[in-house]
């Protein structure tokens, strides 16, 4: 049986022993990242710094909601805007391997350039089994590259530290809990952000709808869920599908987007089945996002697809 103590007690021991100069975490305010970057703190204090990259595919708000947290936990922290830059790499790419290569070589790049203003030689990630496990190698099929994985390029110009390499998404949130991280009990979000929930190629404006997309599906359910409802489900999200359909704006005609909406349970993420939400709520999603999107989105669909065979998320 997993103990969180004993993991804390032992993995900050390994941390002082291993760092033995500046470190730098690539944290973006998820539950993994943050619990490495604790433990990086209590092993190596103010030696540590916590990079955020913002990528320009960030949830609403998300940016300002790290910077608190950061805050509240007394880490020194970098809030980088990359946006320019990941949107312009991603150009024209539908291929979801390849987006999340390209998202992958570009956070080492960013980090690479932090790294040499601030003379660090290690880079903490917060991998945990399933990245590497689904990443693929030896007789491991890949089922998608994981962007700190199997997204990573050959020539890195920092050694790499993994304290969670080893340990699943249930066991980390125990270890959160224990520190008291205040993402304990955060929903998971895809190390690439929403470029993945974009199926096809991906532009600022399909940016955009996600976004509002992702806000308004998280919020209802979150209300709901406050409300007895429903169950909260381990995740819950909004992709922007690459096809078109022909729908009704006031009383015109428009040809626009669909929307997939995904809610599933699940323990560690290696598989999850679909949350059985009343049909209420997900009439309620629909119309609050068909209203404020009408000019972009006309058509609302639920996933009831379980992993295996499908993923959770689509790219």
């Amino acid at each position: 049986m997993f103990d969180a103590e004993k993991f804390v007690k032992e993995e900050t021991e390994k941390l002082k022993e291993k760092l033995t100069d500046k470190a730098m975490i690539a944290c973006s305010g998820g539950v993994d990242s943050t619990v490495a970057a604790v433990l990086a703190k209590k092993a190596i204090g103010n030696n540590l710094v916590a990079v955020y990259v913002d990528t320009g595919m960030m949830r609403k708000n998300e940016t300002e909601e790290v910077r608190k947290m950061f805050e509240n936990l007394g880490l020194n922290f970098k809030i980088i805007n990359a946006s320019e830059d990941f949107l312009t790499a991603l150009e024209n790419v539908t291929e979801p391997e390849e987006k999340r290569k390209i998202i992958g070589e570009r956070f080492i790049r960013v980090f690479e350039e932090e790294a040499k203003k601030d003379g660090v030689k290690y880079l903490i990630q917060g991998t945990i089994a399933p990245d590497w496990i689904e990443s693929g190698g030896g007789e491991r099929d890949t089922i998608k590259s994981h962007h700190n994985v199997g997204g990573l390029p050959e020539d890195i110009g920092f050694e790499i530290v993994e304290p969670l390499r080893d340990v699943y998404k249930d066991e980390v949130r125990k270890v959160a809990r224990l520190l008291g991280v205040e993402s304990k009990e955060r929903q998971p979000f895809p190390g690439p952000g929403l470029a993945v929930r974009i199926v096809g190629d991906i532009t600022k404006e399909k940016v955009e709808v996600v976004r509002e997309a992702n806000a308004i599906m998280e919020g209802i359910i979150e209300k709901s869920a406050d409300e007895g409802k429903i169950e909260k489900p381990w995740q819950y999200f909004a992709t922007l599908l690459s096809s078109k359909t022909v729908g009704v704006h006031g009383d015109l005609r428009n040809y626009v987007y669909i929307v997939s909406i995904r809610a599933v349970q699940s323990l560690d993420g290696m598989s999850a089945s679909y949350s059985k939400i009343p049909h209420e709520v997900l009439e309620k999603i629909s119309i609050e996002i068909t209203n404020k999107l009408g000019d972009k989105v006309n058509r609302v669909v639920y996933d009831i697809t379980n992993k295996p065979p499908g993923t959770i998320e689509f790219e």
